[in-house]
């Protein structure tokens, strides 16, 4: 096949004196383009997601619309269940799935560097787990190097194994690599898309109702609010419930180690900080909060009806909820252990865990938020701009 994509690409450059680049779709996309025209001609699920809306201003979907829409896809996977042309159909129409293979693609082929974009296909349980322990024993050979892992004399302070400035000097870095390949990707997709979808610059209106659909993860409602189905066509809140537990954890978790940098550099106010400060009230309920949303999401994603994605993909998902779960049952058992003998083993295992998942989240599940919040925000500016093909659009 990739033969066949290289062969049809020198074509059209001899056709055209090379001074014209016809992006050629791949298997997994030109799939997704024909579950688009069979979707367009039937549109009973218009009304399930954002996608079936944005599907209908096109006639024909080339790369930009494809990538475009495999990101606004949630995965929930109620058009599969309410679809008359599913399998064993002979049109064999699974958006789900289509949408899954080509989403992970996405992620793979704006990567930055590009070089790393292969990590996503390697990104699985195994690796992560892996890495967290690897890099925990590294830390637990320095406390054994320094003195006793078991006990000692450190009064509750974990400063007093790794100073704050070497923390600092060891996450920063890695931090603000995350934020910058993050940021590259997302700029090339946006780019891509952004001709596809009207071309109109964003604004408040549009931006507003994105981050509504965002923070409220309304796509996850099957269209009609019940829900969207998991292990069968059953609808059920309990995706969106566990995402919305997860991902506000995850901020409360990212807001109350911010909150104490500001203790810190602004106020002077040194760590640890004791309960009920604000550090330590954001860092409990979110850690809770975290170790809620992905317990359950583990749960769901072991249940899940295998014609809902894409099976590759889930060593990735897995790896990815595992390094959440990990690290906020770690923190949290740092928190109630500090005090204790098992401080420094405890302290290695949480540091392990955090620095793990830092350097997997740009090649990990975590870019499918970034790129489906992007999604979100194109189809908001779109659907505000006239219909391409005289369609009404959507509400």
């Amino acid at each position: 096949m990739q033969q066949l994509e290289a062969l049809t690409r020198e074509a059209v450059s001899l056709a055209t004196g090379g001074q014209r680049v016809i992006p050629i779709l791949g298997e997994r996309e030109t799939e997704v383009g024909r579950q688009m025209q069979i979707c367009n001609a039937c549109r009973y699920c218009e009304g399930f997601c954002a996608v079936f809306p944005a599907m209908t201003r096109r006639l024909e979907f080339g790369r930009a619309d494809i990538h475009f829409l495999a990101n606004l896809c949630h995965n929930c996977g109620a058009c599969l269940h309410a679809c008359q042309y599913a399998p064993p159909h002979e049109f064999a129409v699974n958006v789900p799935k289509a949408m899954a293979e080509v989403r992970g693609r996405t992620y793979a082929d704006y990567a930055w560097p590009p070089a790393l974009g292969r990590l996503y296909q390697r990104n699985g349980l195994t690796l992560s787990l892996a890495l967290a322990a690897g890099l925990a024993l590294f830390l637990l050979l320095a406390v054994v190097l320094k003195g006793s892992l078991w006990g000692g004399a450190l009064g509750g302070n974990f400063y007093s194994l790794f100073p704050h400035n070497l923390l600092v000097g060891l996450f920063a870095p890695v931090f603000g690599f995350v934020v910058f390949a993050l940021g590259m990707g997302v700029t090339r997709f946006w780019r891509e898309i952004t001709p596809a979808t009207s071309g109109a610059p964003l604004r408040a209106p549009a931006a507003a109702e994105a981050a509504d659909a965002v923070l409220r993860l309304k796509y996850l409602d099957g269209g009609h609010g019940e829900g969207c189905p998991n292990e069968d066509d059953a609808w059920t809140q309990s995706r969106r419930r566990f995402h919305h537990f997860t991902f506000y954890g995850f901020l409360l978790c990212f807001a109350a180690t911010s909150v104490a940098t500001l203790y810190h550099y602004l106020l002077g106010w040194q760590a640890p900080y004791e309960f009920p400060s604000l550090p330590k009230l954001l860092g409990a309920v979110g850690g809770v909060s975290l170790m809620i949303g992905t317990a359950g999401l583990w749960r769901l994603n072991r249940r899940r009806h295998p014609l809902h994605g894409d099976a590759a993909q889930k060593p990735m998902d897995l790896g990815f909820i595992a390094l959440l779960f990990l690290t906020s049952a770690s923190g949290l058992a740092l928190w109630l252990g500090r005090g204790t003998p098992a401080l420094a083993l405890l302290l290695c295992l949480h540091l392990g865990a955090v620095m793990a998942l830092f350097a997997t989240l740009p090649y990990g599940k975590f870019a499918h938020g970034i790129f489906r919040t992007a999604a979100l925000l194109r189809h908001a500016v779109e659907k505000r701009e006239p219909n391409p093909i005289g369609l009404g659009a959507d509400d």
